[in-house]
């Protein structure tokens, strides 16, 4: 559904894009930020940092927990600052109030575009000096740290098919964490806790989530709601349990019966077809991954597998990535593709493999059971043959489940290269 603003905000949203002979100046450092959502303030921290030797242009990082997500380069255009976000076909663009002395703010908008959707925007503001997320410092008597069993609801009323392990650290009444779900997680959350209630935000230019929860403690319970994206909302329910667990990653993406291999041959932007026949990957082990573009937990996947991919692939080892994107024509995608690799400096082929729908991209790798999430990893020996399927990925934001992965991606990676190959 596309979301319409107020007559107010669109003409804001307006006045923005005109053109202006006004020129502001800008006050870097930290601002807390805030998105006005359905379902209240979402806030998240902005840095800013003038770039050296360049007049009006600016280094900025959205502030997520431990995360500092770099943007793409802002800039000074009039009296506004414009922060891209190309990736994901987002951006900030707000008006410098530098009028009120001693108080830096920004006023503005953030906007994205979305296949089938067009053009989404939510208000957005961000006040310099402040670093609070939900509230400044407040002592409390509840907590919330621990493992939290969760289950999702949709509006519709339709019980999500598989649970997710709220994971939290509190530290006074600040928390931090995230949702672990089987098909990857929830990135860095960062809030607060208020009275009974949990507060929780994410902001990375394409995850908008806000999570809103009151606390039992007698049932050691929380029941809440769970905004995300310009208009999304589930309901969710969680209870206290250490010993909370998800279904085994490796047991819910397999080959079909009789299935051995991927038979692919798929295009990268430049035409150029691959298949995993190809010499390159002849007599290696091979990682396939299952991103998108769209994808910030395929992007964190992607940020593990560069500097893997060049500390291992003089072993015998190659990485292959298969872009399921919104749109399956490449002159759509392909662009995006080209604007990922170089973002993120990825020198291994990725191929467009068609579009993000799981059913059409189950329908483009016809060996699987199902494309059930994005990312997943296929490990394939080298004798060709897929070994392990590894659907979801738990990201650095989870901590100690981030940890278990790389530990047992790279005890799996060990065991295939000392198989014997092709004789």
């Amino acid at each position: 559904m596309k979301h319409v603003l107020p007559v107010a905000a669109f003409a804001f949203l307006c006045s923005l894009t005109a053109c202006s002979d006004k020129s502001s100046t800008l006050t870097t450092g930290r601002y807390r930020a805030v998105l006005q959502t359905p379902g209240g303030e979402l806030p998240f921290g902005l840095d800013i940092q003038p770039v050296a030797d360049k007049e009006k242009t600016y280094t900025v990082f959205a502030v997520n927990g431990s995360e500092r997500l770099p943007m793409d380069t802002a800039t000074v255009q009039g009296d506004s600052l414009h922060i891209p976000i190309a990736l994901f076909e987002s951006e900030l663009v707000a008006k410098i109030d530098g009028n009120t002395p001693g108080v830096a703010t920004l006023r503005g908008v953030y906007r994205r575009n979305r296949v089938g959707l067009g053009l989404q925007t939510l208000p957005f503001e961000a006040e310099q000096g402040l670093a609070y997320r939900f509230t400044k410092d407040e002592p409390t008597t509840t907590n919330v740290s621990g493992k939290w069993a969760t289950q999702f609801e949709s509006k519709t009323g339709k019980v999500d098919s598989i649970n997710a392990v709220g994971i939290f650290e509190q530290n006074g009444n600040r928390v931090t964490g995230t949702f672990l779900t089987p098909t990857g997680d929830y990135r860095y959350l960062d809030g607060n806790v208020v009275g009974d209630s949990l507060f929780l935000s994410c902001f990375d230019g394409s995850h908008l989530f806000l999570f809103k929860a009151r606390q039992d403690a007698a049932t050691k319970t929380m029941t809440g709601g769970f905004w995300s994206g310009v208009s999304d909302y589930e309901s969710w329910v969680a209870r206290f349990d250490p010993k909370a667990e998800l279904p085994d990653p490796g047991s819910l993406t397999y080959l079909k019966p009789g299935a051995k291999t991927l038979n692919i041959s798929l295009p990268e932007p430049d035409g150029t077809l691959v298949s995993l026949t190809d010499p390159r990957f002849k007599g290696k082990v091979t990682i396939v991954q299952l991103l998108g573009s769209w994808c910030p937990n395929c992007m964190d996947e992607t940020k593990f597998l560069i500097p893997w991919y060049q500390k291992n692939k003089q072993r015998g080892v190659e990485v292959l990535g298969l872009a399921f994107e919104r749109s399956p024509e490449m002159a759509v995608s392909g662009p995006k593709i080209e604007r990922m690799k170089e973002r993120f400096q990825i020198d291994y082929p990725i191929v467009l493999a068609g579009s993000n729908d799981k059913a059409e991209a189950s329908k483009a790798l016809p060996d699987l059971n199902a494309v059930l999430a994005f990312p997943t990893t296929i490990f394939i020996d080298k004798k060709g043959k897929v070994r392990h399927i590894h659907t979801g990925f738990s990201g650095p934001g989870t901590g100690k489940y981030y940890d278990q992965y790389v530990e047992e991606f790279n005890r799996l990676v060990d065991k295939l290269l000392s198989e014997p190959g092709f004789m």
